[in-house]
């Protein structure tokens, strides 16, 4: 069995975790510090968000230069001493890669926008106007259009992203070649794997149709999501660097069906390791439309994970499971409760996803239980993409209150709050001013936490082990049950004669399920478990692991 689908990766956003130097920033020396901390944790692997040279008008997923680090986070010398001290302690490193577009200040660009003829012109996508216009109607996940005009060269280049954000032509063999020595030279650096941002977009329909508008998702991804040559061009990545350097990776794969998830991850096609999708992570969209006061539903939770646990089995896939993400708000504000059964509430969310089929993914802050930012002004933003959905939402409307409260709901910037490692000011992130405002006051740092009895991160130590010794975990069948169950989500993972069950109860009220007799306890988030006569009283945001 490969090493990585026991393992359980922890994602450190750098800019927020730990600040070395007191510029408000966090750097790659705060994550050395703060090394035997995860060691503690008990993770295999850390994801680092990118650190390369970058204008920053994306957090970095915006790079400029793909060989240097940014010197607000350091140096290639800090970044190998990093590798050094990881794997001295048994802990991998997982490098971001991006490779759907650049920053309009990275030297490709630079030399692309020159001239029609330049040899960097088809690195990118450039496209003569149509009837004076845009060369179709293709949207711009930052909102508008997805097509920027240049008058110098009367031609248009597309940004599915933000306009400073131009994408790559992966038609060009040049540029894949490019590409692939650049990701050799990381390789080279001592990492053991890469997460691939927006990796299912890197191919588009070359006849660049007109999409329809009739849904939200009908905005143009119909001719660039999972397109036409995705698989040769990951297939070929796979070749040229992740199968001769025994890489693990990780895609990310938005408005990805299972069907394609699986040809991305079944071993026997050569691509990626794993997937990160993101249908559970719609369930509280309204209408499908993220920037809305959605309301979360238990059994559309349900379907979408279950869903994906099934289909990825049968088609012998491989999920990377998470809750929170440097893209999305804190599960635990958004699905749970954050104040009364904080605690509660954030091993609950733990003890579902450890007993899914998948590698574990933490996100920084979720093992002691961290909350959204609650942010009450839209200046305390720095977001491109939420600032964007703010001004566009009054435009159509909405108050400046109600828009707050759906950014307050949804918005990514929740997560990017500094690490809160003591009770100090700015909770022992930084000696100066942080770049992002954290919460003035919150009894749930890194220190309270670990004085707790029965805290949130040992019950996260536990739960990592539990997963190295339990092989049902990882390769058990899955199976949902009371599918129509609105409070409490009930699934089992099975092999052979024996079964575990994970029962739990995402409400504040008491509730009472059936069980079978002579069951065993394995884990649960409170400290005793009521069984009697074949019910288990569970408890407001219970959450157990048992065995039959």
């Amino acid at each position: 069995m490969e090493w990585w689908k026991k393992a359980t990766v922890y994602q450190i956003y750098p800019r927020s975790f730990q600040d070395s130097n007191g510029d408000g920033i966090g750097d790659i020396k705060g994550i050395i510090q703060r090394l035997g901390y995860l060691k503690k944790l008990g993770i295999d692997l850390i994801w680092l968000t990118p650190m390369y040279v970058s204008p920053c008008r994306d957090n970095g997923y915006d790079i400029a230069d793909y060989y240097n680090i940014d010197p607000v986070f350091g140096t290639i010398a800090d970044f190998k001493e990093l590798i050094k001290k990881s794997h001295q302690l048994n802990i991998g490193i997982m490098v971001d890669v991006v490779v759907n577009h650049t920053s309009d200040q990275h030297h490709w660009f630079k030399e692309s926008i020159k001239s029609k003829d330049n040899p960097y012109h088809d690195y990118y996508i450039w496209k003569d106007p149509v009837n004076g216009k845009e060369p179709n109607n293709w949207l711009s996940k930052f909102s508008g259009s997805a097509w920027e005009y240049v008058p110098e060269l009367d031609q248009y280049y597309l940004h599915l992203y933000e306009k400073t954000m131009p994408d790559l032509n992966w038609r060009n063999p040049k540029l894949r070649e490019e590409i692939f020595k650049m990701m050799q030279y990381w390789t080279n650096l001592g990492i053991d794997g890469m997460r691939l941002d927006v990796i299912n977009n890197i191919s588009k329909d070359k006849n660049f149709p007109n999409d329809t508008f009739k849904t939200p998702a009908d905005d143009g991804r119909n001719f660039y999501t999972n397109g036409p040559h995705v698989h040769e061009y990951i297939h070929e990545m796979y070749q040229k660097v992740f199968g001769p350097n025994k890489l693990v990776t990780v895609g990310e794969l938005s408005s990805t069906p299972i069907s394609e998830a699986i040809k991305y991850t079944n071993p026997s096609r050569q691509e990626l390791s794993m997937a990160f999708t993101f249908h559970h992570m719609k369930v509280d969209y309204t209408d499908g439309k993220k920037w809305t006061l959605g309301k979360f539903y238990l059994p559309k939770l349900k379907k979408a994970l279950s869903d994906w646990q099934i289909g990825m089995q049968e088609g012998n896939g491989w999920n990377a499971l998470f809750w929170t993400n440097h893209d999305q708000p804190r599960a635990i504000s958004r699905f749970l409760n954050d104040t009364k059964y904080r605690s509660e509430s954030a091993k609950l969310l733990a003890l579902v996803e450890f007993g899914l089929m998948g590698t574990t993914f933490i996100y920084q802050g979720e093992e002691i239980a961290m909350k959204n930012a609650y942010f009450s002004d839209i200046n305390q933003y720095n977001d491109r993409e939420s600032i964007n959905a703010y001004n566009h939402m009054l435009k159509d409307g909405i108050s400046r209150d109600k828009a707050i409260q759906i950014l307050q709901q949804k918005s990514r910037e929740n997560c990017r709050i500094p690490m809160q490692w003591d009770n100090t000011v700015n909770h022992g992130f930084t000696t100066g001013t942080p770049w992002l405002k954290p919460i003035l006051k919150d009894d749930f740092s890194v220190k309270d936490t670990l004085k707790q009895k029965n805290n949130v991160f040992n019950f996260y130590q536990k739960l990592i082990q539990l997963r190295k010794k339990e092989d049902i975990l990882i390769n058990g069948k899955y199976r949902v049950l009371e599918e129509d169950d609105e409070s409490v989500f009930t699934y089992e993972r099975f092999n052979g004669n024996r079964t575990i069950r994970i029962i739990a109860n995402f409400t504040e009220e008491f509730q009472a399920r059936e069980v079978p007799d002579n069951i065993d306890i394995i884990i649960g988030n409170y400290p005793e478990q009521r069984v009697e006569n074949s019910m288990i009283k569970l408890q407001p945001y219970e959450a157990v692991m048992i065995s039959y």
